[in-house]
């Protein structure tokens, strides 16, 4: 009978409230930047073979979702990785599988990716909606050194078409290369 009622109080007001919890959290997501959508470990692995990354660059991941692109490229190429949203559970989440993985030289953190600090980095990771890409453009063009190289996974960055040195292309979410 015990039993019976804990489940009932579990069931019937605790998973509710974290259930409604967590798709505010969704929301919040989508209005800032994009919705949250993994991306495939095969296309992790071919985007990251093509940005041919050296070891102890500086990988920043705005919009890191469950941390799965900036992890492999830390594990991959001992790249110094940051992966950067504003979605709580999903950056807790980054962090435990990091920790259980023994991921070296990984960060992640709770952050509006408008406050982010891009000055050190050289290579900038984004699966963003293309308004959010947009917004994005003055604030990599302005703190982004010389040669950074820009990997838009899904969508291309309006305004930066001169900037654009290749593409993967895929009938699903392309994936723009751009170094300024």
């Amino acid at each position: 009978m015990v039993l019976l009622f804990l489940l009932l109080i579990l069931f019937g007001f605790v998973f509710p409230i974290v259930i409604t919890l967590y798709h505010i959290f969704c929301l919040v997501s989508e209005f800032k930047g994009a919705p949250y959508v993994p991306t495939s470990g095969k296309i992790v692995k071919e985007i990251l073979n093509k940005a041919n990354l050296k070891k102890g660059q500086n990988f920043i991941e705005l919009g890191s979702g469950d941390g799965r692109v900036v992890r492999a490229a830390v594990k991959n190429f001992k790249v110094k990785g940051l992966g950067v949203d504003i979605h709580v559970p999903l950056i807790w989440y980054s962090k435990i599988i990091s920790r259980l993985q023994k991921v070296p030289n990984i960060e992640f953190r709770i952050q509006d990716f408008f406050k982010t600090d891009l000055s050190k980095v050289d290579v900038l990771f984004l699966f963003l909606l293309p308004n959010t890409l947009k917004k994005l453009r003055e604030k990599i063009l302005k703190e982004c050194p010389k040669n950074t190289l820009i990997i838009s996974h899904g969508f291309q960055i309006e305004g930066m078409e001169k900037y654009l040195e290749s593409k993967i292309h895929r009938t699903l979410f392309p994936t723009y290369f751009y170094r300024i």
